[in-house]
Formats: structure tokens, C-alpha cells, sequence
């Protein structure tokens, strides 16, 4: 008996040449699937000379900060101050993303532990629509954003992230996961609903809305406003950084640090979630 399951440890571990393989073969797909950030972080410290080399190089020769000097000149000159760009985005951003995950949250918290009529049909049209993308229904918000006065503001562009299809779809399909006996024994300490889903579920499902927080950040960090806003004073980051690549090719340094700072912020908050997300899912497992 000792030597069948001895037999089956065995098999189980692998070899120290296969732990070894494993690791070296992640780290080539890893150094691959870097190369692109490498690449961008150094050219936003190449001359113009070495940006134009060909074949390209990856690694910068001569590093130099003229790019971002340059860009600070161009930001001077504009008549609209950067700061408030800065600030058309973080709010855009911040807004879109507090306030779609609450309402995501709220929406999808009957769907998973509640029954009521039409509920199947509700759930049915979110999956539904997470098949259109933005441009078909661009005029349909368009002629929404209208007929509620919102064009030309900021809700023009934050009302239409709070709809986003994928957050209600991902909240709700990690709620089901919760166990009944947990939303029950709340009940039964006089909790009411909101408590219960502010305070036990809320909690119990952060790698969800924190993983939907990365995702919609992106999304609405990259946004430009386009069709939806057109006073400059509202315009937002990636708006103003485009208007300075357009500049022609004598602007290509200034447009690899503008591409390096508007990257930045998305990967730290990345990076500074991602050990939330992977902590909260190893210690929230639940089973009834």
C-alpha cells in the first residue's frame, strides 16, 4: 500500500528538469509579451535619429529627455492649460467607473439571488447586447445623450459607460457563486437588503468589481469624447495627445512620451489591483 501510493506521489511532482523547463519556457513568453512595453519606454527616451533608424532598434543609444522637454513646450503654448485636460480625464474615468460599479453591482444582485418575473428574459437581453459593439450603437446614444441635453458635457460620455453590459454580466454570474445560507443567515439576523448587499455581498465579490474596474478604466481612459463633446475646455487627455502627434514627423519623439505617459497609468493600476484580485480570490472561497 505504501509503495502504490509512494508510486503516485511520484507521479504527481514533477521532476526538478520539468519544473525547470516549465519556468524557463514561461519566462521567453513572458520577455515576449513584454517586448511591445519595452519598446514603447524606450523610445520615448530616443532622438529623433534613432526613431527613424532602420532597421529599428530596441533598446535606446542615446537616451535623452528632449521628448518630454518638447512636450512640455507644446502643453505651454496651448490655450487651453494641460491640468485641466488632466483633469476632464481622471473625472470622466473616476465617475464612469464608481458609478457603473454600483449600479452593475446593484442590478446584478437581484438577478442572481432573487426570482421574480421576466428575470430570464432580463438576463437574456444583457447577454444580447454584449454582442454590439460601440459603433453600432453609437447613434442610438447619440439620440439618447440628445434628447436628455447631455451633449457637450461630461454625463454625455459618463452616462453611457454606467450601461456597460459586461460589468452587469460579470457581477452577476460571481454573485451566483455566493451561497444562499450565508445570504439567509443575514436574514435572520434582521438585516435588511441593502445591508446584506453592501456589507456581506459587496465584500465577498471585490475580485469582480475590482477586475471591472481595470477593465472599464481602460476603457474610459483611452476615450477621447469625439461626436459627444466639443468644447475644448472638456476635452480630455488622449484628445490633447492626438492633436500633438498630428503634428507630422518631426512631433514622432513627442508622440512616444505622450504614448508612454498615457500607458503608465493604466499598468499601475493595474499592477497595484492585480494582487488584490489574486489575495481576494485565494481567501473568498465559499462552498454550502
Amino acid at each position: 500500500m505504501n509503495t502504490i501510493l509512494s508510486m503516485r506521489k511520484k507521479r504527481v511532482n514533477r521532476s526538478f528538469m520539468g519544473s525547470f523547463s516549465l519556468f524557463v519556457m514561461l519566462a521567453i513568453v513572458g520577455a515576449f509579451m513584454a517586448l511591445p512595453l519595452v519598446y514603447a519606454i524606450n523610445s520615448a527616451f530616443k532622438p529623433l535619429d534613432e526613431i527613424f533608424l532602420f532597421p529599428p532598434t530596441l533598446f535606446v543609444r542615446n537616451p535623452t529627455f528632449t521628448n518630454f522637454v518638447d512636450l512640455m513646450t507644446l502643453l505651454g503654448q496651448s490655450w487651453v492649460p494641460f491640468s485641466r485636460y488632466i483633469f476632464n480625464t481622471f473625472f470622466i474615468t473616476g465617475m464612469g467607473v464608481v458609478g457603473h460599479v454600483i449600479l452593475a453591482s446593484a442590478a446584478a444582485y437581484p438577478l442572481a439571488k432573487h426570482v421574480f418575473p421576466g428575470k430570464a428574459m432580463m438576463f437574456q437581453t444583457v447577454v444580447l447586447s454584449l454582442m454590439f459593439t460601440g459603433a453600432v450603437t453609437s447613434i442610438p446614444n447619440y439620440m439618447i445623450m440628445s434628447w436628455l441635453g447631455f451633449i457637450d458635457t461630461y454625463w454625455a460620455v459618463i452616462v453611457p459607460a454606467f450601461a456597460y453590459p459586461l460589468g452587469l454580466y460579470l457581477m452577476k454570474q460571481f454573485m451566483e457563486q455566493l451561497p444562499d445560507s450565508l445570504l439567509e443567515a443575514a436574514k435572520i439576523d434582521g438585516a435588511s437588503e441593502y445591508r446584506i448587499f453592501w456589507q456581506v455581498v459587496m465584500p465577498n465579490v471585490k475580485p469582480a468589481w475590482l477586475t471591472l474596474v481595470i477593465l472599464l478604466f481602460q476603457l474610459l481612459w483611452g476615450t477621447d469624447g469625439n461626436g459627444f463633446i466639443y468644447s475644448e475646455q472638456l476635452k480630455t487627455l488622449h484628445y490633447a495627445s492626438g492633436q500633438i502627434i498630428q503634428g507630422g514627423i518631426a512631433r514622432a519623439g513627442v508622440g512616444a512620451a505622450v504614448a508612454l505617459i498615457l500607458m503608465s497609468v493604466p499598468i499601475t493600476l493595474f499592477v497595484l489591483s492585480q494582487s488584490r484580485i489574486i489575495e481576494t480570490m485565494a481567501t473568498s472561497g465559499m462552498k454550502d
